[in-house]
């Protein structure tokens, strides 16, 4: 697979770092996590934002920057994910940020931000407040047990302002309040089938090798049983992440060979979860 730079976006708590984490052994790729924990600010920011704002923002743009000093080695090793964006710190800095502490953080902004490597791709990930104070409270971090909700407010609607606009790289967006990936196998696949589609991995010219097609198969273990709406998108998701799978084997092949019997088998399931989702909905094969 070729190496690519994918980056996670979204609020606090909707689930950026868990989907990095579920997407790696996916694509064989490094994980770049934030080192939010290591601010030493954090936890007075969120007692007295306007006292520590300046000093939590600073800290977060220049260990922010580090990091992605660290990604074009990164991407030599294998494809990276990380959990965030350089730009987020410019968002963030809005919201807290005014007068002269603004003016100072923006110049400092501007000179790092020319000198870091942008994503392949980014992913944002939406989610209504109420989720996202549900999913705070559930992990419940010390510094977090007082999250105002007004601000996580503030940051849904600068996200959804900022990404608007965004023409820097490729945007994928994914609302996540009705997409459980983290208990769902097939809500995660679809994220995969849509990053495979996105980046271009699932899409190659050449030529097949000689393949072996099943009859119409028995129902795939993983997929609910009942023709419910909710059973019918689960085994969409579930086909659409296995012909992800195909595509990207697909995309590496280079004739008659050792992978033969991988892509056989990629292909093979993704029929026979396309077959089974047919005969679900009542369509002849």
């Amino acid at each position: 697979m070729r190496s690519f730079f994918l980056a996670i976006e979204g609020v606090i708590g909707v689930g950026k770092t868990t989907l990095a984490r579920l997407l790696q052994p996916r694509f064989g790729a490094e994980v770049l996590l934030e080192a939010f924990e290591h601010n030493p600010f954090l936890s007075d920011f969120y007692a007295d934002r306007a006292r520590y704002a300046f000093q939590t923002q600073i800290f977060f743009l220049l260990s922010r920057y580090s990091q992605h000093q660290e990604i074009p080695a990164l991407l030599a090793r294998a494809p990276l994910i990380t959990d965030y964006t350089f730009a987020k710190d410019s968002l963030f800095a809005q919201l807290n940020l005014s007068g002269e502490e603004w003016e100072v953080y923006k110049q400092l902004y501007a000179i790092l931000a020319d000198r870091v490597p942008l994503p392949d791709l980014v992913i944002y990930l939406r989610a209504d407040t109420e989720l996202l104070m549900l999913r705070i409270a559930m992990r419940d971090r010390a510094y977090e047990r007082d999250m105002d909700r007004n601000y996580i407010e503030a940051l849904r609607q600068a996200y959804e302002q900022y990404f608007s606009t965004y023409t820097q790289t490729p945007l994928l967006i994914i609302d996540t309040n009705d997409l459980d990936y983290v208990h769902d196998p097939g809500a995660l696949a679809f994220i995969e089938g849509q990053v495979r589609t996105a980046l271009g991995l699932g899409v190659h010219q050449r030529p097949l090798p000689q393949m072996e097609f099943m009859t119409p198969p028995a129902r795939p273990a993983s997929s609910p049983a009942g023709r419910s709406g909710t059973g019918l998108v689960a085994d969409f998701l579930a086909a659409n992440a296995a012909m992800g799978r195909f595509g990207g084997l697909l995309a590496e092949y280079a004739g008659p060979g050792k992978h033969d019997r991988e892509l056989s088998e990629a292909l093979r399931e993704a029929m026979q979860r396309l077959r089974w989702l047919a005969a679900r909905l009542g369509v002849e094969s």
